[in-house]
């Protein structure tokens, strides 16, 4: 049994039973005909995923990993802003008519800082640490940058990863671990594709890196279920529950920057029914 599901699950349902909504408050999401999007709201959920163990792919619904594992490359690995460099539709509605969606996500990725040990944007600079000093504990990105959120046609919702590294007793290889800073987020629309995003990170730096991989946590301050999506999650969470696949990533790569996602690959990724039609706020 998936324990990805199992904490999607007991997620959910502390959610529906404990969390507050924001109906009749003044809210900015609307659904496309105007209405206001409300949700069912808990703050502050923490979820940890030990990806020694298991692979945290949902298995109520299919993840699309290749999808996903492609938009967290757009953002980490190409640094783009653009949607014309993605294989996918996910961010059309927010990019302008030459494709840029801003200085979000990617544009901040790109950026160039001047470190002591010379001019790095934060991705490299994440490589740098984990490979030079790997038990600091600076080693964080961070894109939700005020100055430049005027400019940004979507606010971040993940926006920060700080890694962290420890030595287990016995073990050859360090342990890298990480943690995924969420300011807000659509749970049945992009819960599990961003926890399956980071775990992909996290195990392709621990490869460059000559790491093992650790924990993935992920701390979420607004985890909502929107009033549209509230008979969707409750089908949902009723499935039963599959044995989680088996995740292998290509063992030639050893530059971050060559992975594609091909390289990710599933062994027995078993699945329920894909939920259609599923309404976006906007």
């Amino acid at each position: 049994m998936s324990q990805a599901d199992l904490i999607f699950i007991n997620m959910c349902k502390d959610i529906l039973e404990n969390g507050t909504s924001t109906e009749g408050e003044k809210v900015r999401p609307h659904w496309p005909d105007g209405t206001s999007a409300y949700t069912i709201k808990r703050f502050g959920v923490v979820n940890r995923y030990d990806l020694s163990k298991e692979f945290p792919i949902m298995t109520l619904r299919r993840t699309a990993i290749k999808s996903a594992t492609d938009e967290m490359l757009w953002i980490w690995q190409r640094k783009s802003n653009n949607i014309n460099d993605l294989n996918s539709h996910v961010w059309d509605e927010w990019a302008d008519e030459n494709g840029s969606i801003g200085k979000a996500y990617g544009y901040q990725m790109s950026v160039k800082h001047q470190y002591k040990e010379g001019m790095m944007d934060q991705v490299d600079r994440v490589i740098y640490d984990l490979k030079n000093n790997p038990f600091s504990r600076r080693i964080l990105t961070n894109i939700y940058v005020h100055q430049d959120l005027h400019e940004m046609n979507l606010y971040p919702c993940a926006y920060s990863m700080t890694f962290n590294v420890t030595h287990k007793e016995g073990d050859e290889k360090l342990t890298l671990n990480a943690i995924l800073n969420q300011r807000s987020q659509d749970v049945l629309a992009a819960n599990n594709w961003n926890v399956v995003q980071y775990a992909v990170l996290v195990h392709m730096l621990a490869q460059v890196c000559d790491m093992q991989v650790g924990e993935l946590v992920h701390v979420i301050a607004d985890a909502h279920i929107y009033d549209r999506h509230v008979d969707f999650i409750k089908e949902l969470i009723s499935r039963e529950p599959k044995p989680a696949p088996k995740f292998t990533l290509n063992p030639d790569v050893h530059d971050f920057y060559k992975f594609t996602p091909d390289d990710v690959k599933l062994e027995g990724y078993e699945f329920g029914e894909q939920i259609k039609n599923i309404p976006i706020a906007i």
